[in-house]
């Protein structure tokens, strides 16, 4: 198997490359106006959305700039060009003890945004959330619901909701029946039940590497041998490494971030996700899929899921309004498959149902069309800042340094100089009140110990940009 992508993504590479070499060669010399999207649509036969794509990728190269009301222009000192990290390649042995302890520090200010600036959270900042209409919505649902929302809910949850999620599955491409839909507190809550419902102590489970710490404490609290296989930064997991552990070791389960995965932000491509659906059903392994970033894309439209192939209920898909909408609410969800029993069953063991007013918020939110207005200018933000601090890593970072390039989410992962302990690097940035999180956390073997994640949710401002400065010459003063 080999990774594979659409056409239309080569497309505007494709666009992206000539206007490069352009650049490149002096025929668009600094400072002057490249051609406008009205422009490369017309000679292109291209759609507007694909020709900013393209202009999108040139600016995450500091080749080219926006200036409002005016258009793109080629920029005034391109830079150098930050390099991709390598794939990863976790070893076989397992390292002794947990990531516990270092997560308890880097998190152990968690909520404390005044005195430290958040660059190790993955959230967007509070005032890009809408929080005003989320209000509405709340009392809204106050009013609508039977003693105000007090009295103990159905464990599947909302039904309201359910309805809401199946009908916004329509954008990846998948037709969910709302009464296979369980509702949870958050999105690692669904991945906790669905874990506990599908393995004992002794599984072993197959993970991505680098992955979420927080999917990675769920498996060793539950006592799980966990295999990490290697990823590239762009693309996600190799399949035929996975095939190849599928034909050697009894696996139980898989669990993915498939689209813009934390901490890389790579997304598998459409193609691979049909091919791993496929692997699946080969060897009848299920695949827990973290979805929770995937509305928040870069692109034209939203990257599809796993779950949208799936024809024989392998794929439990897991999604939350956490990252996109309203972190503190805990809403999140399950679609399971053909596990739906199992996984109810561990719901009603440890919470019975999960809280009915947020729910029924979220629902609203949903319903009056209010998220997709929201997602709309989330996007455009997000991608803008993601931007930013390409430009501020550029410029503030040691030579070498090598970035990720998510086309969505809220995480940016950086690989310094092998000498760099980033450990280290966040005791040393934490006394400056700047939170980082060390690459550390997010496996279990002896890698990226030269790697940090960064957070690009946070309001793009001169303290922001400071922190990005003051975070960089620590960097560079970490070399040896």
């Amino acid at each position: 198997m080999t990774n594979k992508r659409s056409s239309e993504e080569f497309l505007y590479e494709r666009i992206a490359i000539v206007i490069e070499q352009q650049i490149l060669k002096g025929i668009l010399k600094v400072g002057e106006k490249i051609p406008s999207l009205r422009t490369i649509c017309r000679e292109y036969g291209v759609s507007q959305s694909t020709a900013l794509q393209a202009y999108y990728f040139l600016e995450s190269k500091a080749l080219i700039e926006a200036r409002p009301q005016s258009g793109y222009f080629v920029c005034k000192s391109p830079g150098k060009i930050l390099g991709v990290p390598v794939v990863s390649n976790p070893s076989e042995h397992l390292l002794e003890g947990t990531i516990d302890s270092l997560v308890s520090r880097v998190y152990d200010n968690l909520g404390d945004n005044e005195k430290h600036i958040p660059l190790s959270l993955g959230l967007p900042a509070n005032e890009w959330l809408p929080i005003a209409k989320l209000n509405k919505s709340l009392m809204q649902a106050m009013r609508q619901m039977e003693g105000s929302g007090i009295p103990l809910a159905h464990p599947q949850g909302s039904e309201k909701l359910r309805k809401q999620i199946a009908r916004w599955a329509f954008a990846m491409e998948a037709n969910l029946n709302p009464d296979n839909i369980i509702i949870t507190s958050g999105c690692l809550n669904a991945i906790s039940y669905c874990m506990m419902a599908l393995t004992e102590p002794g599984d072993t489970i197959i993970l991505e590497s680098p992955i979420s710490f927080g999917m990675i404490q769920v498996a060793q609290s539950l006592r799980l041998n966990i295999v990490e296989l290697p990823c590239h930064a762009e693309t996600g997991i190799d399949l035929n490494v996975l095939e190849d552990n599928l034909r050697k070791t009894p696996i139980k389960l898989i669990l993915m971030i498939t689209n813009f995965s934390n901490p890389l932000g790579s997304c598998m491509p459409d193609e691979n996700k049909k091919s791993l659906v496929e692997l699946l059903e080969r060897y009848n392994v299920p695949l827990i899929e973290n979805d929770i970033n995937a509305d928040v894309y870069f692109g034209n439209q939203r990257p599809k899921s796993c779950k949208t192939f799936d024809k024989t209920g392998l794929v439990l898909w897991c999604g939350s309004v956490s990252k996109s909408l309203a972190p503190g609410y805990r809403v999140g969800w399950v679609e399971p498959g053909r596990f739906k029993a199992q996984v109810l069953k561990k719901k009603l063991c440890h919470a019975i149902t999960s809280t009915s007013i947020t729910e029924e918020a979220i629902a609203i939110f949903l319903e009056n069309g209010r998220y997709e207005t929201h997602l709309r200018k989330l996007r455009n933000t997000t991608y803008l800042n993601y931007l930013q601090y390409i430009k501020a890593v550029n410029e503030f970072f040691p030579e070498g340094t090598k970035a990720s390039r998510p086309r969505g989410g809220f995480v940016l992962w950086l690989e310094l100089d092998k000498s760099i302990d980033t450990v280290i690097l966040y005791e040393q940035a934490i006394k400056q009140k700047i939170s980082i999180a060390p690459g550390k956390m997010f496996t279990l073997r002896n890698q990226f110990n030269n790697c940090i994640r960064l957070n690009f949710g946070l309001n793009w401002n001169d303290q922001t940009a400071h922190s990005l400065k003051i975070l960089g010459q620590i960097a560079k003063g970490l070399i040896r």
